[in-house]
């Protein structure tokens, strides 16, 4: 065995290749894109569906509206900033629903965590008496229920955050809106903890569970800021988180940076793969692929940086909500892509029972993707909030969960756990806000706007089943 083992040491890298051909060896252009078509023809869709769908209903609403309304850089911006608050929940719902689970509470603890920071600023700063003592010391023990519930859990990040909030709260703090975005979040994740303890370590549905909180948080909602009672957003701040926008140079910033490190990530793992003897792509591919996203991000830039208002009034630069998800497109990915948590949300999607005699912590991945979740949910709620510029008490409800699932499951996220991707949300975001913008400008009825959006999303659902079915049958 001993000489063996020198042998093979001994042996040219070559040689010692030749048993594991598939990693070790580059692909040719060809090659790459047959392997493409045959995952095509076996179910691998990806989120080619929804980009495909994306680019029809762009055209298509080009066309019908004959006002030109729609394709006008004005309106293209706001598209961007209408949907960027359910976007970013959508995000969130991502790793929920990659472990094959779900969400539905997600929509009203967003409206939570909006209502406790819009009541912070119109009480300017005591909440224990826009709350009222019952309440406030009700809220906090909820905080103090988290922060145990999360150490039980081993979700130090969870009990770390749901501390501070606790601290935020009993302290206190003058109006200031960097502290009460922070305030938000950090209601997020207390509520996430307590979401994720109920279902993966009590072990009740994750359908029963959020259902039966979104009810919750809904008369929370409605305790804290009244039957028709609004809270505005009168800060300048927290309206320029959805409204605002960067400034040319800063503009030209994002883009160098955005582009930049794109193509330094691709050609560094292109790079590595190669030095190592792994499979890599086409060299020409990844060139082309990056030379497209710095055109399209030049382009999109450009035009993002012209003046856009009619009038006298002057509306330049990317929206402020474009690096903010762009931002949490890369540490979401990252995170699901290269950390050894992300490999074990997928693990957990893709075979609980087998994630689990394989050393898994299932429980503790099953509880952090519902206080990512509810964390993404606060954020997403910060700009939805500041995009309308008050909280009612139906902030988070209506369609605003039905967006958020519906975005991750257009853009190719399983509802059955294992497959999807954080770029799928953003994607199946675009659809659904292009759908809802384009119809709002042809003037149809809130009525047809439900059912085309209904529409869609059973058409997603179809495709996610008709995919995972032929990659059954393909043995993937």
């Amino acid at each position: 065995m001993e000489k063996k083992g020198a042998a093979e040491r001994a042996a040219p890298a070559s040689a010692r290749s030749a048993d594991f051909g598939i990693d070790t060896t580059a692909r040719t252009t060809g090659q790459a894109v047959t392997a493409y078509l045959r995952g095509l023809r076996t179910g691998e869709l990806g989120a080619l569906p929804a980009l495909l769908g994306l680019a029809a209903l762009l055209v298509l609403f080009t066309v019908l509206d004959n006002s030109g309304t729609f394709p006008s850089l004005l309106n293209l911006a706001n598209l961007l900033q209408q949907g960027a608050g359910r976007t970013i929940i959508a995000m969130g719902l991502v790793f929920v629903l990659l472990t094959g689970e779900i969400d539905l509470a997600a929509g009203t603890a967003s409206g939570l965590t909006a209502a406790v920071m819009a009541l912070h600023l119109v009480s300017g700063g005591n909440l224990l008496g826009a709350m009222g003592t019952v309440v406030f010391v009700l809220f906090m023990l909820v905080i103090v229920l988290a922060i145990v519930l999360a150490l039980v859990l081993r979700i130090w990040a969870g009990a770390a955050i749901s501390a501070l909030a606790l601290g935020l709260m009993v302290i206190g703090f003058p109006p200031n809106p960097w502290l009460q975005m922070l305030l938000a979040v950090c209601i997020g994740v207390v509520i996430g903890c307590i979401t994720g303890f109920l279902v993966a370590k009590v072990g009740m549905p994750s359908f029963v569970v959020t259902l039966a909180l979104f009810i919750a948080w809904q008369g929370i909602i409605l305790a804290l800021i009244g039957d028709g009672g609004t809270l505005g957003l009168r800060d300048p701040v927290l309206n320029a988180v959805a409204n605002g926008n960067l400034s040319t140079l800063g503009s030209w910033l994002l883009f160098v940076i955005a582009a930049g490190g794109y193509a330094a990530v691709l050609l560094n793992r292109q790079v590595s793969r190669r030095r190592l003897g792994l499979v890599a792509q086409p060299t020409g591919l990844v060139l082309l692929k990056v030379g497209a996203v710095v055109v399209l991000g030049a382009l999109a830039t450009f035009l993002l940086t012209l003046n856009r208002a009619p009038g006298d009034t002057v509306i330049e630069g990317v929206p402020y909500v474009v690096p903010l998800v762009l931002a949490l497109l890369v540490i979401g990915t990252f995170v699901l892509d290269r950390t050894r948590f992300g490999r074990h949300v997928y693990a957990v999607g893709g075979n609980r029972e087998a994630a689990r005699r394989a050393g898994i912590d299932v429980v503790r991945i099953r509880a952090s993707v519902f206080v990512i979740a509810s964390a993404f949910a606060a954020i997403g709620a910060i700009v939805y909030s500041s995009k309308v510029g008050s909280v009612s008490p139906g902030a988070g409800g209506g369609n605003t969960l039905l967006f958020a699932v519906g975005a991750a499951v257009i853009g190719g996220t399983s509802l059955f756990g294992g497959r999807g991707r954080i770029s799928t949300a953003v994607i199946g975001g675009a659809v659904l806000a292009t759908v809802e913008n384009g119809l709002g400008l042809l003037r149809q009825p809130a009525a047809v706007v439900f059912v085309v959006t209904g529409l869609v999303l059973l058409l997603a659902a179809s495709v996610d089943v008709l995919s995972r079915r032929r990659s059954a049958v393909a043995g993937r």
